[in-house]
């Protein structure tokens, strides 16, 4: 049989393994773009989630050192020196963790994160004895709320998670402050 006889079954095989070597390499590539993604997402989602905790950690001795100094309570006071040692732990270990927030977070949650600490860093001028206008700390804690509510939806969008976070609890609550629900509702609306 001759070469050019048999010459159009030699380009079939080569057209097939042409087509065989595109297809699997385009699958492989797909499936490797598909895992990087997921690994990624499984990264953000991580580093969001340890910041979160981080400045509840932050908020929260905040909160106790600010009751500790007669501020409206929204938490139990606890010593003061005690109290700043432990604020200054958590916020080395905050600006650690801001790291990987910068590193893996889009922009829009990078700056609402950026808004939150320095929000918590407000209440921490309380916490710290520089500022102690009783309204200020109320105002300085509501903003705490609020700018942490941005951060979870930003970082839900950022991640792909469909609808809004759940609601934010009121702060302080009712039973933690000495005055009455009626002048807290009308103090909040001023």
């Amino acid at each position: 049989m001759p070469f050019v006889d048999q010459l159009p079954a030699l380009l079939g095989v080569v057209v097939g393994a042409v087509g065989s070597y595109a297809a699997s390499s385009l699958t492989e590539r797909g499936r490797w773009r598909r895992a990087r993604t997921e690994r990624w997402d499984n990264e953000r989602f991580h580093s969001y989630a340890r910041y979160a905790h981080l400045l509840k950690i932050q908020i929260h001795l905040a909160q106790r050192i600010g009751a500790a100094r007669g501020l409206p309570r929204t938490g139990n006071p606890m010593d003061i020196e005690e109290g700043l040692a432990q604020l200054d732990e958590a916020e080395t270990n905050r600006a650690a963790e801001w790291e990987s927030v910068l590193l893996v977070g889009d922009a829009a949650t990078v700056a609402a994160a950026r808004t939150w600490h320095e929000a918590v860093w407000n209440v921490e001028l309380y916490a710290k004895g520089m500022r102690s206008d009783p309204d200020g700390w109320v105002s300085a804690v509501s903003a705490v709320s609020r700018a942490r509510d941005a951060f979870y939806a930003s970082a839900r969008r950022d991640l792909g998670i469909a609808g809004p976070p759940p609601p934010s609890g009121q702060w302080p609550r009712p039973w933690e402050i000495d005055e009455p629900a009626e002048l807290m509702a009308e103090r909040e609306s001023r």
